[in-house]
């Protein structure tokens, strides 16, 4: 694995958390730790891993790891991992490309961020912690001038993926992508046959990458391994919010003053 550097985003205390990148192997398996937790344990999750209660995979030693911290406690509640384009050379792909096809946004590598493995400890999955993984993301984003964000978000599949099904079709056009950036899952979930109508339960994640003004770029794939059905959203920056982006990266910085 990478040693990751000392570099810090945003740092400083904000309701009693402190979020940065990982900056030591150290974080980094914690996070991992935190990650086999939540998949695993608590959603069923079938992975292989190379270390016994740690979610690792082969692009964790190319990605930043950020990682919100609760102080009292002095442990990891709240983690995401961010592959650069960059990194995303070096690891030969985007760890979405296993899951989809993304010949259409061919064009943007050279200046599209990948982010994943979003997860919140049990505990502390309040307000506080998926605003400042959002700050933290927004200032990554803002800081080293990246212009898209991608990301597979989840729909579990507990009730045979009915409500992944509803969820995609009562997806409105305002928040699909344009034809250009469509891209294609390498295995389909068949949303049409599973539909019921009824009104789709929309997971936090998915809400919040729709409020900041994120795409869905396509049908949803199935992910045999975590049991979900997974959209790609892509966030140009252009088109975040700007109510949002006062409010993620306004805070951050008063927190790094």
């Amino acid at each position: 694995m990478q040693k990751h550097q000392t570099e810090t985003i945003v740092a400083g205390q904000h309701t009693g958390y402190t979020v940065a990148l990982a900056h030591s192997e150290e974080e980094v398996r914690e996070a991992q730790r935190l990650r086999y937790k939540v998949f695993v344990e608590e959603l069923g999750a079938q992975i292989r891993t190379r270390m016994p209660n740690h979610d690792i995979d082969r692009y964790d030693p190319f990605c930043d790891h950020l990682i919100v911290r609760e102080s009292h406690a002095d442990r990891i509640v709240g983690t995401y991992r961010i592959l650069s384009p960059d990194a995303a050379r070096r690891a030969g792909s985007y760890y979405s490309e296993s899951e989809f096809f993304l010949s259409r946004l061919q064009n943007l590598r050279g200046r599209m961020v990948e982010v994943g493995r979003s997860c919140i400890h049990p505990d502390y999955r309040s307000g506080a912690v998926i605003t400042l993984l959002w700050a933290g993301l927004a200032e990554y984003m803002v800081t080293r001038n990246h212009e898209y964000l991608i990301g597979c978000a989840s729909i579990g599949m507990a009730d045979g993926g009915h409500n992944a099904a509803n969820l995609f079709g009562q997806i409105g056009p305002a928040n699909m992508a344009p034809a250009e950036y469509r891209v294609f899952p390498r295995h389909s979930l068949p949303f049409e046959r599973l539909a019921t109508q009824q009104p789709a339960l929309i997971p936090p994640l998915i809400k919040g990458y729709l409020r900041i003004g994120a795409w869905v770029c396509g049908e949803p794939a199935w992910d045999p391994y975590f049991n979900t059905a997974d959209l790609l959203m892509l966030l140009p920056m252009s088109r975040m919010n700007p109510r949002y982006m006062r409010h993620f990266i306004r805070p951050a910085e008063r927190d790094a003053a």
